[in-house]
């Protein structure tokens, strides 16, 4: 499950995160946007559920120098030893340019750069390097984890789920359908035998067909008109079905935009229904060959009006 859950502030999410352990919840993953941020919440996890497996998904490239992000992960490793995967990514131009004040350029190279001196520095090395897009000089933990977090990377298209393969302990996957896992596994090809296939899934709980849709396309208008995602779904072969999207967000006309969503893309990207029917959709992921199917919960009415009390009762329900 991918936390904190909304309509819970962080203070009080020990019995959300009870509820999620005892529905059969394994793993707890984090975001970074605008929320919180990636490691506060799985800092706290890693006391109260001393026996979940946490992860970020993910952890921007860009947002935090090298020498800090080493920090925080090595801390948080620290502190759940051999529970906790990092997971890391390039995140878009909004989130690092316009919110964090950081350059916005040469994604796969800055990602990585990443990746290697993280490699190098959770195991305990020196790294005196001059990477492509940064430099670091002489730096060492000072407190290196006993077990250093795996290290896994966001990807979308070829070259990125070539380089996970390669070099990273696992890939992240994003906004894909189920029928889409084989295609970038196509490219993730690898014969690490620990090798995890991360899904972020976006989950509306509710019957509520209409409620669930507009949601959807709200959210496939935010995300798949930034330019990685769209050309992750032109790689994926949705052009047709969502070139007027794209035309009519690009004229400025929002409400065209979301009326040019085909209800069909908002069904295969949003997973929706009742808790079993979200189960079983969420199922057929795993099927594909995610081997950490993580979902991301929406608002729904239902939530909306019960509360705290309708989401520990959801959670059981979406879990065993």
């Amino acid at each position: 499950m991918t936390v904190p859950l909304s309509g819970v502030s962080l203070a009080e999410h020990a019995s959300v995160y009870a509820a999620l352990s005892q529905a059969g919840f394994t793993d707890l993953w984090s975001s970074e946007v605008n929320g919180a941020d990636a490691f506060t919440p799985l800092t706290l996890a890693s006391v109260w559920e001393p026996e979940a497996r946490l992860g970020t998904a993910i952890t921007p490239v860009f947002t935090r120098g090298p020498g800090l992000l080493a920090m925080t992960a090595a801390a948080l490793a620290d502190a759940a030893p051999g529970r906790f995967q990092l997971g890391i990514g390039a995140s878009s131009p909004v989130v690092v340019h316009d919110w964090n004040a950081a350059e916005f350029t040469q994604p796969f190279a800055r990602s990585r750069d990443m990746l290697r001196f993280l490699r190098a520095a959770l195991a305990g090395e020196t790294v005196d390097e001059a990477y492509e897009t940064f430099q670091v000089r002489r730096f060492r933990l000072e407190r290196p984890p006993a077990v250093p977090p795996q290290l896994l990377l966001a990807a979308l298209r070829p070259g990125m789920l070539r380089l996970a393969a390669a070099e990273a302990d696992g890939v992240i996957l994003n906004w894909l359908a189920a029928t889409d896992v084989a295609q970038a596994l196509g490219e993730a090809k690898t014969g690490k035998p620990d090798f995890d296939i991360v899904a972020r899934i976006f989950v509306c709980p509710t019957d509520d067909r209409d409620y669930a849709r507009t949601v959807g396309r709200r959210m496939i208008a935010a995300y798949l008109t930034v330019p990685a995602y769209a050309e992750f779904h032109r790689w994926l072969g949705r052009e047709p079905a969502l070139a007027p999207m794209w035309k009519a967000w690009a004229a400025r006309d929002r409400r065209a935009a979301l009326a040019a969503i085909p209800d069909e893309v908002v069904d295969d990207l949003i997973v929706h229904g009742t808790p079993a029917e979200c189960r079983a959709h969420v199922t057929r992921y795993a099927d594909a060959g995610v081997t950490v199917p993580v979902m991301a919960l929406l608002p729904t009415p239902e939530l909306e009006a019960g509360g705290a009390t309708a989401l520990k009762e959801l959670i059981a329900t979406l879990g065993r």
